[in-house]
């Protein structure tokens, strides 16, 4: 799937972490596919990703409940994908609004993924959970207090003069 032109992503709020590159988008997009739209005739695909809850070939909710779902995730990192798959980038928080509007929101582990669609109401937007939602979800948990953990001690060590 590449359409004419590569867009660049806005997505708030939240800070940007990374930009991936062309290469690191083809990988996840191919990572993301391989979990979501394995059992997706291609055509389906062809113009919209999230064809592929629309259609029935992934579990998926929609609309409210999948808009609830979202806002409940607890996650470190997430990547916004466009719909296009020529840009993605990771940010610190759950986008609230982005400049496209068809993209995908997931965390760096794909637990779960999130479809912003422009049938907004419609069709979607959708949340769908990896097969082995709950075991990555612990996993980014632990990650996150890794991560607060870290930080703590650095703040420790910048309060006793060692850094």
């Amino acid at each position: 799937m590449k359409p004419h032109h590569k867009c660049d992503l806005e997505v708030g709020p939240g800070r940007i972490i990374q930009k991936l590159s062309e290469e690191e988008v083809q990988k996840l997009t191919n990572q993301w596919m391989d979990i979501y739209a394995r059992n997706t005739q291609k055509k389906i695909l062809t113009t919209y990703l999230w064809h592929t809850f629309s259609s029935g070939s992934y579990p998926s909710v929609c609309r409210r409940e999948a808009e609830l779902l979202y806002t409940q995730q607890i996650t470190n990192e997430v990547v916004v994908l466009s719909n296009n798959c020529l840009s993605a980038l990771v940010t610190d928080a759950l986008p609230k609004n982005c400049n496209l509007m068809d993209y995908f929101v997931f965390p760096t582990n794909l637990a779960w993924t999130m479809a912003f669609t422009h049938e907004d109401g419609w069709l979607g937007p959708y949340f769908a959970k990896h097969p082995n939602y709950d075991a990555l979800v612990l996993q980014e948990i632990e990650r996150g207090r890794a991560i607060q953990r870290k930080a703590q001690e650095i703040a420790r060590a910048k309060q006793e003069g060692w850094l």
